[in-house]
């Protein structure tokens, strides 16, 4: 039986719908264009209020959801709409690999955890899958989870020092401990190089470090790289 003969006795579900979340207007744009006719785009959302109001407007099957936003991310959007509309499915799609970013939005009501590394074809599959009801990961991601889940399943995802950085700062602070240059950051998050640098600085103070190297090395012990 072939991918689009249903069974006998089932009832055709025409193409998924899909919500965008995304704080940068070309992503969304490519995602658009790379999923194609695979699913049906409802709508998208640059910022936690725009997407609250438009998700709980449109009904969507599945939303994509970024998870470092200028005004509270992904977890913000999860927290103020599973209560009211626990029927919509989310699954992350971040630039983010860190372990604390995966465990809190599955925490906080994801049904999975993609990067934006994944190609048109997988990222179709993954929004298949989650509407379907299950969980789906990036493989280096799904051990996060189960390391986190079975050894303490309870404990919240807290770190004092970690807290004290914005989203922007944390993004800033994984890149540039991965070796990445000013010039390569401010590319990946379209932001200006002096931007870079004003948050490298605001990094650094909070910390009470004095260079990236130990910025590195602290980022590290924390799984952040």
């Amino acid at each position: 039986m072939s991918e689009q003969e249903p069974f006998e006795g089932a009832t055709p579900r025409g193409p998924l719908r899909v919500f965008l979340v995304d704080d940068h207007a070309m992503f969304r744009a490519g995602v658009r264009a790379e999923l194609g006719a695979r699913v049906d785009v409802v709508g998208e959302a640059s910022s936690v209020a725009e997407a609250v109001t438009r998700i709980a407007a449109t009904q969507p099957d599945v939303v994509l959801l970024d998870v470092h936003m200028p005004d509270g991310g992904g977890r913000a959007v999860l927290e103020a709409m599973r209560r009211t509309h626990p029927q919509v499915k989310f699954l992350a799609l971040s630039v983010s690999d860190a372990a604390e970013d995966v465990i809190g939005l599955i925490r906080a009501g994801a049904r999975g955890y993609v990067t934006k590394t994944i190609s048109p074809e997988e990222l179709t599959d993954a929004i298949r899958r989650v509407a379907d009801g299950d969980a789906v990961f990036s493989p280096r991601l799904a051990g996060f989870v189960l390391d986190a889940f079975a050894s303490r399943p309870d404990a919240p995802v807290a770190d004092p020092e970690l807290d004290q950085l914005t989203n922007r700062e944390r993004e800033v602070l994984r890149l540039l401990a991965r070796g990445y240059a000013y010039k390569e950051i401010a590319k990946e998050l379209f932001i200006s190089i002096k931007t870079v640098e004003t948050h490298v600085s605001n990094v650094l103070r909070k910390l009470q470090m004095s260079n990236r190297y130990e910025l590195s090395r602290w980022a590290a012990d924390r799984r952040l790289v």
